[in-house]
């Protein structure tokens, strides 16, 4: 057995390095598919020849009010030469952060030296013009779908800010929460409000509150459950279950 260990850490060895370099594979992959994270002066970004969006400039300014407070949550995407292939709105939000004076604090923070957060595709649009629509229509459709509570975290981070979820039109010097929120996360108002109006107690999050729900739910079926063969069985074991999730409930 003693001589037969050298050959078997010397497998042990090659699988190891075919499942490295597998796993090279894979995130060449996704750096070819996704592009790689980086941050670029925003000065460097070119916009595109042929921009397939037009820009809504009521839009535009309703993403530099969220940028200011949130930041850029879902990078540029550009091209090794640095031409814009996704993100034409955002874009133009940041360069309305960088010029107007308001917002001066807020572009200091959110883009320290003028940096951006940018996806780089390893192609450049010149070059494939059809890769480059592609990859623009890939982002559009690949924009993160933002959870109930990822909605409700980031209402809280503008209300904080001063924004306020007003019913009808807001009055003077009153900042809506609503129609920015809707530009950020990309639903309609009616689900947002949805959202928020179910908002999730820090009570309710509690694994205690679930547990209890549970134990609560079992003791009124054991009391009404009907005494056929079925029922009786699962009631003989109602009360250990029962105990159990008090055990849950005292220890967690």
């Amino acid at each position: 057995m003693a001589r037969k260990q050298p050959d078997f850490l010397k497998r042990t060895k090659e699988v190891s390095s075919r499942m490295a370099a597998q796993d090279r594979q894979v995130e060449d992959r996704r750096s070819e598919e996704r592009g790689d994270l980086n941050a670029v002066l925003l000065a460097q970004i070119k916009d595109r020849d042929v921009d397939t969006r037009p820009l809504t400039m009521k839009h535009v300014w309703a993403l530099a009010e969220s940028i200011a407070v949130l930041g850029l949550i879902e990078p540029l995407v550009i091209d090794q030469e640095k031409v814009l292939l996704a993100g034409g709105h955002r874009l133009a939000a940041i360069k309305i952060i960088s010029e107007e004076p308001k917002y001066a604090e807020a572009y200091i923070a959110h883009f320290p030296e003028g940096r951006v957060p940018v996806r780089i595709m390893p192609f450049a649009a010149s070059a494939d013009q059809e890769l480059a629509l592609q990859v623009e229509v890939a982002e559009n459709e690949q924009r993160r779908d933002y959870t109930p509570a990822e909605v409700r975290k980031l209402a809280d981070r503008l209300m904080d800010a001063g924004y306020e979820n007003v019913k009808g039109r807001p009055k003077r010097n009153q900042k809506a929460l609503m129609p920015l929120l809707s530009s950020v996360v990309g639903k309609n108002r009616r689900t947002i409000q949805r959202y928020l109006e179910h908002r999730t107690s820090d009570k309710d999050t509690n694994p205690d509150s679930y547990l209890k729900q549970a134990k609560k739910l079992l003791e009124d079926w054991e009391n009404q459950a009907p005494d056929d063969q079925g029922s009786g069985l699962l009631k003989e074991k109602l009360p250990e279950i029962i105990k159990l999730l008090e055990m849950a409930i005292t220890h967690n």
